[in-house]
């Protein structure tokens, strides 16, 4: 007698990992945004008059209402309560309507209006934040700097809250099944938005005789549209899916203040939480950086105006290039027979060289930057997979701060050395930044799909919203202070492509050597508590459904 099982959406192979590309699709978009002008920053400087501590505070800015206004926390009790397609919706909308704000501050519009008067005459002084140090704005800011800061502070919230819902949403799809190799393939993808933001922002910004920073901005606010839609169809995934297991939507389930004490009470929380806020922080604020980095510390020569390497096309050209490597790099981590499978490899390594060999004859600082996420495409579905049937995890963070260290340390004292050889110079450019995203991806596939062995599944989105808002704290306080240390460490230099960045970069690879002691308590107290993060997410007994 045959038995008829039914089977859901989340049972179809097909379908959760389609869920999941409209996740990670809407993520890529926001990850463009978020770094929409980090590789134009000596643009920012040239044409809108703001200094490094400008910038910086800018940059901050993003994730102020956050830490400040404790948004997160809120975003978190909002995903525990209404659920997670209500909570991926808002956020996409939320994301939007500050990305316009800010594209509003760069534009021509701006200058000369009414808004700009205002804000130059005020906020200058914030009760309370100045005597702290912790204000947004500052007397002498410039007034375009305050209303994208405004703008990008909104544009956080909604960027961050739709980070937890994502991973709440991978949880629920992916829960016994391969959720360290969907959450790993989420970022890998996700991250692909910071090559992206690399290649098109200072492309669009130089696109005809003028230059113009608002249209690298317009461009992120129309991928921001398309992230929204990207939300609204997952909605109807969701929906769909909790029809046919008869589940509610987790607000049924009400929240209550009690289990955020209960979250804090946990020591495994903590150090897992602390890992996240240092290693972050020496990678997100370094990235908004990274561009004006590589343009103090390497000789690039522009190429002439009427090569090839000079035309608008070597772009697009070189970001195909750039999808191959990433592309072939993933798709050979599915792949069974070996055959394909090393076809598929050997057409990403050839791709990726041929990518650099591209970046190196644009000399273009952007171009070269923009291969940090490559090696990072290639090798996080296998560390996912890897965390989920071996596991490992608290060992791969360990790794993961040892490479953070080394990256930052060659940035800071061996990459200057080769200044004078604009081939040495740009090869050790190259591989710490491969390296760097490499050593990025062992945190997404190691690090988030630990937190549900932490915490009760029904406070996942409070724990991931703690998380996310200490973790928040240095993404707010570092982009400031590598501003500040810059204006200091360089007084009375006027040139944007003429700093020295040592300080800087020392101060990030401390970050690492914290997070280093961290990963090794980590793993004493796991071992002692038996919190389960070194053993693998998919028991022998636990084998994934079939499509």
């Amino acid at each position: 007698m045959t038995q008829t099982i039914k089977k859901t959406l989340r049972d179809s192979a097909a379908m959760r990992w389609t869920a999941l590309l409209l996740l990670a699709l809407a993520m890529f978009c926001s990850y463009i945004f978020m770094d929409i002008l980090s590789p134009i920053k000596d643009l920012m400087e040239t044409t809108r008059g703001w200094d490094s501590t400008a910038f910086g505070t800018m940059q901050g800015s993003e994730v102020f209402l956050n830490v400040f206004v404790f948004f997160l926390i809120f975003a978190g009790i909002i995903l525990d309560k209404m659920g997670v397609r209500f909570t991926a919706v808002l956020s996409g909308a939320v994301m939007l309507i500050g990305a316009i704000i800010k594209w509003y501050a760069v534009s021509d519009m701006f200058i000369g209006s009414g808004v700009e008067t205002w804000f130059t005459n005020n906020l200058n002084y914030i009760p309370g934040f100045q005597e702290l140090g912790v204000a947004p704005f500052y007397e002498g800011m410039p007034a375009s700097a305050k209303v994208a800061a405004c703008g990008f502070m909104i544009f956080g919230c909604g960027c961050e809250m739709a980070g937890i819902t994502v991973s709440r949403g991978i949880v629920k799809w992916f829960k016994g099944r391969e959720m360290a190799l969907a959450m790993g393939s989420e970022m890998a993808l996700a991250r692909l938005g910071v090559a992206t933001c690399m290649i098109f922002s200072p492309y669009f910004a130089k696109l005809g005789s003028e230059v113009s920073v608002s249209r690298s901005v317009a461009f992120g606010v129309v991928l921001l549209c398309i992230a929204l839609i990207m939300f609204i169809v997952y909605f109807f995934m969701d929906k769909k899916l909790d029809s046919q297991t008869g589940e509610a939507e987790e607000k049924e389930d009400p929240f209550k203040i009690s289990d955020i004490g209960k979250i804090l009470s946990d020591g495994g929380f903590w150090i897992v939480a602390l890992l996240c806020v240092l290693y972050y922080s020496a990678i997100f604020p370094f990235q908004k950086y990274a561009v004006n980095m590589l343009q103090c510390n390497l000789t690039l020569t522009e190429p002439a105006s009427d090569s090839f390497w000079a035309s608008s096309s070597v772009t697009i050209v070189q970001y195909i290039i750039m999808l191959v490597v990433a592309a072939a790099g993933f798709a050979s981590n599915f792949m069974k027979a070996k055959g394909p499978k090393y076809g598929m490899l050997a057409l990403s390594i050839i791709s990726l060289i041929t990518y650099c060999y591209m970046g190196y004859m644009r000399q273009s600082a952007e171009s070269i930057f923009a291969v940090f996420p490559l090696l990072a495409v290639l090798i996080t579905p296998i560390l996912g997979s890897y965390v989920d049937h071996k596991g490992k995890a608290a060992s791969m963070l360990v790794l993961g701060s040892l490479l953070l260290i080394a990256c930052h340390l060659t940035f800071a004292f061996v990459l200057p050395m080769f200044k004078g050889s604009a081939v040495g110079g740009i090869a050790i450019a190259y591989i710490t930044i491969l390296v760097l995203g490499a050593s990025f991806s062992l945190v997404p596939a190691s690090l988030w799909p630990s937190v549900p062995k932490l915490v009760d599944a029904k406070v996942i989105g409070s724990a991931y919203a703690l998380i996310f808002w200490i973790q928040n704290i240095g993404l707010w306080l570092f982009p400031l202070l590598i501003g500040k240390v810059l204006d200091q460490t360089n007084p009375g230099v006027d040139d944007p492509t003429k700093l020295d960045y040592t300080w800087p970069l020392i101060m990030l690879a401390s970050l690492g050597v914290a997070a280093l002691l961290l990963g090794l308590l980590l793993k004493v107290v796991d071992k002692k508590k038996k919190l389960g993060l070194e053993e693998p997410n998919i028991k022998p007994e636990e084998k994934p459904a079939k499509a």
